[in-house]
């Protein structure tokens, strides 16, 4: 296969790359500024410069393309209203599909994330079948954007459009340049991050995932979400397991409630007089909070398995955060 990849300078997208390269794929990378491209050092691939802003240009950029990962979905990174952090990720959205239908491609996975997923009621672990009956009650804008991205893709899915869904769990590794998942690890090794919230998670290693991406793209039924997991664990384990390897106070335990107050007055204050970002983004607290165990059959069902643990995966990740210089 052909295969493109928005956001391939990115962690999971640029481990979707080197597993697409791996499985004997072409690979054509879409690319906003060149200068990011010198992250892909020792990859083969073409590349073609588009944004998910320009329909125009993504629709050149995927002609002659059999398969497209969208690895760039829209992420708020500064405090807005709910609202108009939702309607930006459905525009870029809307562009994507309809670049993506016209220009015929074969094959789509969007890459989400398991926190649009509900808790299930039974309490068992979500195996990407669950689905919301309206808008989560959640107004927090991650939730909300990484929501409305999910049920955009289910309702592409559902009018014919080749789409399917690939989740990876929380995810550590290289090449997390954001960072993202990474800010547990080098919060905790640089010492800045002294608490957190206490709830259940599901750890993967980015090599796993990316795999798991690609595997889904080639294999995987256009209208499901296939879970890319790992181990079902909690957040003690996590830092507690990151705070050891290295070598660091382990983080204590807040309550969501406190943390929620603290994040919400953070976030106020830069909205009313700007200045620094706040160091409890809301987007932190929902992802600790909102977490819970998964159950990956649907994509184990494709050839998925995890092959690295999360002592390892905190390991590579840490070493490569420490040759960078960013913790």
């Amino acid at each position: 296969m052909r295969i493109a990849i928005i956001g391939a300078t990115g962690m999971l997208g640029q481990h979707a790359a080197r597993a697409a390269l791996d499985a004997g794929h072409e690979l054509l990378l879409t690319y906003r500024s060149e200068k990011s491209l010198s992250r892909l050092q020792g990859l083969r691939f073409d590349r073609t410069q588009a944004d998910l802003d320009d329909r125009a240009a993504l629709t050149r950029a995927l002609q002659g393309v059999d398969g497209v990962i969208n690895a760039a979905a829209y992420y708020p990174t500064v405090p807005r209203p709910w609202r108009e952090e939702v309607a930006t990720a459905r525009a870029q959205m809307e562009n994507f599909y309809a670049a993506a239908e016209a220009a015929k491609v074969g094959r789509i996975l969007y890459l989400g994330g398991a926190i649009a997923l509900p808790k299930r009621s039974d309490g068992r672990p979500a195996d990407g079948s669950e689905r919301y009956v309206g808008e989560p009650a959640n107004r927090n804008a991650y939730v909300q954007v990484k929501w409305a991205m999910d049920e955009l893709s289910l309702q592409k899915a559902s009018a014919g459009l080749p789409v399917l869904i690939g989740i990876p769990s929380m995810t550590f590794g290289e090449y997390d340049w954001g960072p993202s998942t990474g800010q547990f690890i080098t919060g905790i090794a640089s010492g800045q991050l002294k608490k957190y919230v206490r709830g259940n998670r599901n750890v993967v290693y980015a090599g796993d995932a990316g795999r798991g991406l690609i595997l889904a793209l080639e294999r995987g039924t256009p209208g499901r979400r296939y879970l890319l997991t790992g181990v079902n664990t909690d957040m003690d384990t996590v830092t507690a397991t990151i705070a050891r390897i290295a070598g660091m106070p382990a983080p204590t335990p807040a309550p969501l409630a406190v943390a929620s107050t603290v994040s919400r007055l953070q976030n106020w204050r830069y909205r009313v007089f700007g200045g620094a970002l706040p160091t409890i983004p809301e987007t932190a607290i929902a992802v600790m909070s909102a977490g819970q165990h998964l159950d990956g059959s649907a994509a184990q069902a494709l050839g998925y398995e995890s092959r690295v643990g999360l002592e390892e995966a905190v390991t590579r990740a840490l070493h490569w955060f420490r040759a960078q210089r960013m913790c």
